[in-house]
């Protein structure tokens, strides 16, 4: 029993040293323009994702010093930021792939698997900005594989609940809602910018994911 308690200690102080970090973008932060300017890029990785990160990592610090000393309820109390700060590092770490300032298209299987779900690309477009514009508040779209059905689904999620967690959907391409995603360009006319985000999907991206989650 000592040995397991000596153990389970050591993989805690190993989780509380082991920090996340803020991914690099694979791009500038100009070359989305004229979709997502370099003043909303910027402050929305360098600012808001880093602020997921720095209190995702505070969070699993106090969690492992609360599961070390045996306190249930300390624990328990720093769920809503694990999920909260987790969701939104594991959202914006897709975000950023699923983007791209170079055009390109989905592979054959993926479009074979649009078109199995929802008729056409066109149509699976149009259902995913359609939902995506209608969340309210802040929150997710989606176009997610479900592994039961193997086929595509669109989903949204609240706030910063990541979708795998949330619908067990894998997650293949999210556009982000919240306001500081595109209120400095757009102001309140989310449509458009739900609309003129398909103009740089990293399809490439999106295609490589559904083969991951379809092996």
């Amino acid at each position: 029993m000592n040995s397991i308690r000596h153990l389970s200690k050591t993989a805690l102080r190993a989780s509380a040293n082991s920090k996340h970090t803020l991914p690099e973008l694979p791009y500038d932060y100009a070359a989305l323009e004229p979709i997502i300017s370099r003043d909303i890029m910027n402050l929305h990785h360098a600012k808001h994702h880093n602020t997921y990160v720095t209190n995702l990592n505070a969070a699993q610090e106090k969690l492992a010093a609360a599961l070390e000393k045996g306190d249930v309820s300390a624990a328990i109390s720093l769920g809503p930021a694990l999920k909260f700060n987790g969701g939104g590092h594991l959202n914006h770490s897709i975000f950023w792939k699923n983007l791209s300032p170079d055009k390109c298209e989905p592979s054959a299987k993926l479009c074979a698997a649009i078109t199995e779900s929802f008729g056409s690309a066109e149509n699976m477009k149009k259902l995913l900005a359609a939902q995506t514009t209608a969340i309210q508040g802040s929150g997710w779209g989606w176009l997610g594989f479900c592994p039961a059905s193997k086929k595509l689904k669109i989903a949204t999620c609240a706030n910063q609940d990541p979708l795998q967690a949330t619908t067990n959907l894998v997650p293949l391409l999210g556009i982000d809602v919240w306001e500081h995603a595109y209120y400095l360009q757009y102001k309140n006319v989310r449509a458009d910018y739900v609309n003129a985000i398909f103009d740089i999907i990293n399809w490439k991206d999106v295609s490589q994911r559904y083969e991951c989650a379809s092996a």
